[in-house]
């Protein structure tokens, strides 16, 4: 088993989905008047993004197709703490923790029999994985539960951005605005903070992810007898 556990494969499994996936335009919103729907498009988004950027938790939800491959996330996110959730790619999910300055994972069986083997997928089933959150094969998971920087990420990468009208989104008064280079819609709250509140996309390779309980508690917790990653690589 030991040479058969390939950490760079279960990071790198994820990272090119996930990470292209948050390259969606957006922004949404959150509770009176704010002032965002008269601002350009381009201050609408700065906006959001300093809103974010500056939250203290958030929930993560949704699903969009990455790379013609469809992919489902539900993270919590804790600013400058780590997060917890699940990712959902073609059906084979994935547990993630980051905490205490350790990546935590649990794959489903068929997740860890196709990165590691039949075998190996035996032994796996039900257990955690544990890394350093800054080793370089799960520098790029750890980043998954990164508020501040998942958020800079998804709000930096579009294309030019035009204003849309204003609409109920989850019960919440947005301003839309539009990515009319890459495609996109991104919701922004114009009462309370300007939070972003949904994003999506239409066409094949679009879907929506939903922004909410902003500022809500949120526990973190690091998985019990959680198995090194190291020690099933030799220390290599």
């Amino acid at each position: 088993m030991r040479s058969s556990i390939r950490p760079r494969v279960l990071a790198s499994l994820l990272l090119a989905t996930v990470l292209p996936g948050a390259a969606f335009a957006g922004c949404g919103g959150s509770s009176s008047g704010n002032g965002v729907a008269s601002k350009s498009a381009d201050q609408i988004v700065a906006a959001a993004k300093a809103a974010a950027v500056g939250a203290a938790t958030v929930h993560i939800a949704g699903s969009i197709v990455s790379e013609g491959k469809p992919l489902k996330i539900d993270m919590q996110l804790v600013k400058d703490k780590g997060g917890r959730g699940r990712i959902t790619l073609e059906g084979v999910s994935i547990d993630l923790v980051r905490v205490g300055g350790s990546v935590y994972i649990n794959g489903s069986q068929a997740f860890y029999r196709r990165v590691a083997g039949a075998a190996a997928a035996q032994l796996l089933q039900g257990k955690w994985l544990k890394a350093p959150e800054n080793s370089g094969n799960f520098a790029s998971l750890a980043s998954l539960t990164d508020l501040a920087k998942l958020m800079n990420t998804t709000l930096s990468s579009h294309g030019t951005l035009s204003r849309g009208g204003t609409k109920t989104v989850g019960g919440q008064k947005t301003v839309a605005v539009n990515d009319v280079s890459q495609g996109g819609t991104v919701y922004v709250a114009t009462t309370g903070s300007p939070y972003p509140v949904e994003l999506s996309k239409d066409g094949s390779g679009g879907g929506k992810i939903v922004f909410d309980k902003w500022n809500k508690s949120v526990t973190l917790t690091a998985p019990a007898n959680a198995i090194n990653i190291n020690q099933l690589q030799g220390g290599h």
